[in-house]
């Protein structure tokens, strides 16, 4: 079986599985980008919380890909490379976030569907 990404959860007795990662904010891997610089920014209007998911979601596949025009600094750049130094851990696991979960047939906009593509991702 492949890895997957799981919904964290806040409620009582909920236990992340064995072998899981937790990504989520201020975790190595969370994502540095959030709903409210979607709003201040003007990617999406306060409360349109799926615009701005995917707003961060794109934010982050950028910058991960070296783009510095949402981080420009020394400061984002050590933190980019210490999160993709750090993929090799994630290969082969599964993570969890606590974005809900997409519909069946729908796009995932969290940054862990990212992870899982960078961290799992065959190399020639």
């Amino acid at each position: 079986m492949s890895p997957a990404r799981i919904q964290r959860r806040r409620t009582k007795g909920w236990r992340k599985p064995e072998g899981a990662v937790i990504v989520t904010r201020p975790s190595r891997f969370g994502n540095p980008f959030t709903f409210a610089m979607a709003y201040e920014l003007g990617y999406a209007d306060h409360g349109d919380t799926e615009t701005a998911r995917r707003a961060v979601l794109g934010a982050f596949r950028s910058w991960l890909a070296g783009n510095r025009l949402m981080w420009q600094s020394e400061e984002g750049d050590t933190a980019r490379q210490r999160l993709l130094d750090g993929l090799p851990e994630l290969r082969g696991k599964d993570l969890a976030c606590y974005c809900p979960l997409p519909e069946p047939g729908e796009p995932d906009h969290c940054h862990a569907t990212v992870l899982l593509e960078l961290a799992n991702r065959k190399t020639p």
